[in-house]
């Protein structure tokens, strides 16, 4: 018997195989992997933008990197502090001063009505990982030997950065187990086998714990930033294309084990007839993925850099361990519903009668399921993009209360104050080219050094909101025109806006690119030019109705005011990618099967013969994405809910009933200018 290079020929050679698998994974996970990259700056954005130019430029201040922790103290029935609760304030601000930068702390400020008091205190930003501790540390002290009533609250900058960072602690651990059950429940359903989902869970979970070392081990060689967000997605992306490259090879085996009697003949057959599929399936996914090496935003790269190798391991996974994992344990593996030599498969009734309703009527059925797609889209009316500060948490922490009471009291900017970033003999004209600017609330000097001198500017509307990005732009404008200044404004609302716009800058980059990837994958792939057109349409309706009522579940049921910045793009790019898959394994059994017959044949041969397994995957893509949701970050659960809603209708509506029917309608020409008949030369 002959030993193919891409399958598994002999009970030894998948020993063989498995064995050096082990052997190659052992050793990857006994590489030390190098100190992760660092971003320049915090926010990870070129220095050609205001923010991240002002942050370079402050570390020529004596204190660079600096940031105020605001220590907010409030009665928790909101009337004036009373003198003993002043008395208690002016000693707390006496204990956190040594926590401050140069062991000093602002002395008590109390709002005009007295109900809040304000402490301040300055905090370094340059080691991000001492930025937890330190708030946490104020945290305490802050909160400690209070009168019973007074309540403090620490926000600012470091503060946010600090709950936004313990939303990502032991989430890792929870989004694996949760993934890892979900994977298995679904497992366990599609095959009622008590057996046979233990193997691809296992090859999948190796597939992901593979994935987070070769991240770690190649990305400091090419100074890509992976940030926990990334991670998160990254891990889900992989349980999900491995599960379904995994269904689809286990669903073609199982066929072929009922017309051949040698279970390695029988996999080998299933790999040569499911290869083509899953490596142009992996191949769209990675290369759309690689296309936010374009982006500007440095966690964009850092994902596309982190996903595509996740598609790339999960591609080999499903072509190369699970065939050597199966094989070893033979028929039984599918116990109690073995398949036998000669049985009838009896997979795909189900959809074999849907496709021949579709078949009956193609054009009606075609135009009421793009009627059901453009009404879903409209829900998309008046979609807003953009969180504010305090919106991007599911579950609302101490930064934002404490923003929210500081702003009853204060100028809802003080907790994020705008920072000018000037020359020294520019200030005092900065300065009052500032106070002339709509929305400053007040603006004085700060720290100067060299050619280096720092404005102070609070705004009088909240961080992140339309208000606040309004200011920023007026007050860039504003300083542009000091001559001599060479002004630059950054700060976290500076920064946040340029963010937004940088999200703006790299949608505009990135779809594009993907839409030509995705057809040119399609046209190589069918050899044809129409059938691309139509299923890149489909897929593209698919993700405007996904919108559409994502953007409705997230207005009137879990009422959140806007979407994050960057999940537009994000959503966009894992529906397409993805949507694509399943039409990919609809489309090529179809050319296959089409070969002998004709086009409506092929297509309801394929619709047969897939649908249950496309079906199962979709599914599983789908809650393995709604997994995110665990997280409480609304951006995560905002990406999770698009793309499950999105896989969904790709595989229960577009894939099912759309395709077929545009197939049905087009006839031949639907593998334009190529044939697929019998009789063809193609």
């Amino acid at each position: 018997m002959k030993i193919s290079t891409a399958q598994v020929a002999s009970r030894r050679a998948a020993l063989l195989t498995l064995g050096v698998v082990v052997i190659l994974v052992g050793a990857i996970f006994a590489i030390h992997a190098p100190t992760p990259a660092t971003s320049a700056v915090s926010s990870g954005l070129p220095v050609a933008y205001q923010s991240a130019a002002a942050e370079l430029r402050q570390q020529a201040l004596p204190s660079p990197g600096v940031a105020p922790a605001i220590v907010v103290y409030s009665s928790s029935d909101g009337a004036s502090l009373s003198a003993a609760e002043r008395d208690a304030v002016n000693a707390r601000a006496q204990a956190l001063a040594p926590l401050g930068i140069g062991g000093e702390a602002s002395p008590p400020t109390y709002s005009a009505d007295g109900t809040v008091a304000v402490v301040a205190v300055p905090v370094s930003t340059i080691d991000a990982a001492k930025v937890g501790p330190s708030v946490t540390a104020i945290r305490a002290i802050a909160s400690a030997s209070l009168p019973v009533g007074l309540v403090a609250q620490v926000t600012g900058g470091p503060a946010f950065t600090t709950d936004l960072t313990k939303v990502f602690e032991g989430a890792d651990t929870t989004l694996l187990i949760a993934t890892a059950a979900v994977v298995a429940v679904l497992l366990l359903i599609t095959y009622r086998s008590p057996w046979l989902w233990l193997v691809p869970l296992f090859v999948v979970g190796i597939a992901e714990q593979v994935t987070t070392k070769v991240v770690a081990l190649v990305a400091p060689h090419f100074g890509i930033v992976i940030d926990p967000a990334s991670a998160g997605i990254t891990s889900v992306l992989v349980f999900g294309a491995a599960t379904d490259y995994a269904l689809l090879l286990i669903a073609r085996y199982r066929d072929q084990l009922r017309q051949q009697e040698s279970r390695f003949e029988a996999m080998r057959t299933a790999i040569r007839r499911t290869a083509e599929p899953i490596i142009a399936s992996a191949a769209t996914v990675a290369l759309s993925l690689l296309t936010l090496l374009f982006a500007q935003q440095e966690s964009l790269r850092g994902l596309g850099f982190s996903a595509a190798i996740g598609i790339v391991v999960a591609m080999l996974s499903g072509l190369v361990v699970l065939p050597a994992a199966m094989v070893i344990f033979g028929r039984r593996i599918f116990w109690p519903f073995v398949p036998r030599l000669g049985d009838a498969a009896r997979e795909g009734r189900v959809w074999g009668r849907v496709g021949t309703v579709v078949a009956r009527r193609p054009k009606g059925v075609g135009l009421a399921a793009a009627a059901v797609l453009v009404l879903l889209a409209l829900g998309g009316s008046g979609l807003s993009i953009g969180l504010s500060q305090n919106d991007q948490f599911r579950v609302k922490p101490e930064a934002v209360s404490g923003q929210e009471t500081l702003a009853r009291a204060f100028p809802a900017g003080a907790a994020s104050p705008a920072t000018i970033v000037t020359a020294p003999s520019s200030v005092a004209a900065v300065i009052a080219a500032v106070e002339s600017v709509p929305g400053v609330a007040t603006a004085k000097a700060g720290a100067s050094a060299g050619d280096v001198a720092q404005i102070d500017v609070v705004l009088t509307s909240s961080p992140g909101t339309e208000e606040s990005y309004a200011a920023i732009r007026a007050l860039r404008d504003a300083v542009a025109n000091v001559s001599g200044a060479d002004a630059v404004v950054g700060g976290e609302v500076a920064t946040r806006l340029d963010v937004k716009d940088v999200a703006v800058r790299d949608a505009r980059v990135v779809i594009p690119l993907v839409l030509l990837l995705v057809g040119g994958v399609l046209v190589l792939l069918l050899r044809s030019l129409l059938a691309p057109v139509l299923l890149v349409a489909t897929v593209l309706g698919t993700f405007f109705a996904a919108m559409g009522s994502s953007w409705w579940i997230f207005q009137n049921v879990l009422h959140y005011p806007a979407l994050d910045t960057g999940v537009l793009l994000l959503a966009f790019l894992f529906l397409v990618a993805l949507g694509v898959d399943y039409n990919i394994f609809l489309a090529t059994r179809a050319r296959e099967e089409a070969s002998g017959s004709d086009t409506r044949a092929g297509m309801l041969t394929a619709l047969r013969a897939t649908g249950g397994v496309i079906t199962s995957a979709g599914i599983l893509l789908a809650a393995v994405f709604s997994v995110l949701g665990v997280l409480p970050l609304i951006a995560l659960a905002q990406i999770g809910l698009i793309v499950c809603i999105g896989v969904l209708l790709d595989t229960l509506l577009v894939r099912t009933v759309l395709v077929p029917a545009l197939a049905f309608i087009v006839g031949e020409r639907f593998w334009w200018p190529g044939r697929v008949r019998a009789d063809s030369t193609d």
